[in-house]
């Protein structure tokens, strides 16, 4: 993806939600720089108001930061529900999907991606983006649950979605780390995704 420099047009702002307007542009700033790369007032530049205009509606720096995870992590789960409830095929198609969506998900916002598992400091103690959060794994939770035998106990629907979580979450981050040895097809992927669906839930 072609990077944006400090020299780009900045956009202008004129009217409309000023505080979605910066959310916006420190997110494009995450993607381009990481999450630490960037000061407020090149935000405020990029976003083509003063440098003032940020502390209207944000504390500080870190705040800005924090609303970009919490819209980052709303944004995966609405698609992870979508996704799950759009799947079609064998009754393990929505689990697949999901780990599809997820892995798409990171690739396509890798540095909000990053951000969202705790790059910047003290999001991990964040009680609200730890409850945002846990609605992404409930959806795993649901899925996994709709395809378990009916009176499977709570714990081992829990365990078999936290397995699921873990490669997914680790093959995702191997994917935007470019640590993956061999670049796999869309194909492949979803091969990858469906056998290990199976293996968890149907062992």
């Amino acid at each position: 993806m072609e990077q944006t420099t400090d020299k780009a047009p900045r956009t202008q702002y004129h009217h409309g939600d000023l505080r979605a307007h910066l959310i916006e542009t420190v997110r494009i700033l995450v993607e381009e720089k990481g999450a630490d790369g960037f000061s407020i007032s090149e935000a405020a530049r990029r976003a083509g108001v003063s440098s003032a205009a940020p502390y209207k509606h944000f504390n500080d720096r870190a705040e800005i930061v924090r609303e970009v995870a919490m819209a980052g992590i709303e944004r995966m789960r609405q698609q992870m529900d979508e996704a799950a409830k759009a799947a079609s095929g064998d009754d393990l198609a929505a689990i697949t999907a999901l780990g599809l969506l997820y892995a798409k998900f990171a690739r396509t916002e890798p540095g909000v991606f990053r951000l969202m598992f705790g790059l910047t400091k003290g999001h991990g103690q964040d009680p609200e983006l730890r409850e945002k959060g846990h609605g992404c794994f409930e959806i795993v939770k649901r899925e996994v649950r709709a395809v378990m035998r009916e009176g499977t106990p709570d714990a081992e629907i829990e365990r078999r979605s936290m397995m699921l979580h873990m490669f997914v979450h680790g093959h995702a981050f191997l994917e935007i780390d470019g640590k993956h040895d061999v670049e796999l097809t869309d194909e492949q992927e979803a091969m990858i995704m469906a056998d290990i669906s199976r293996r968890i839930i149907r062992d």
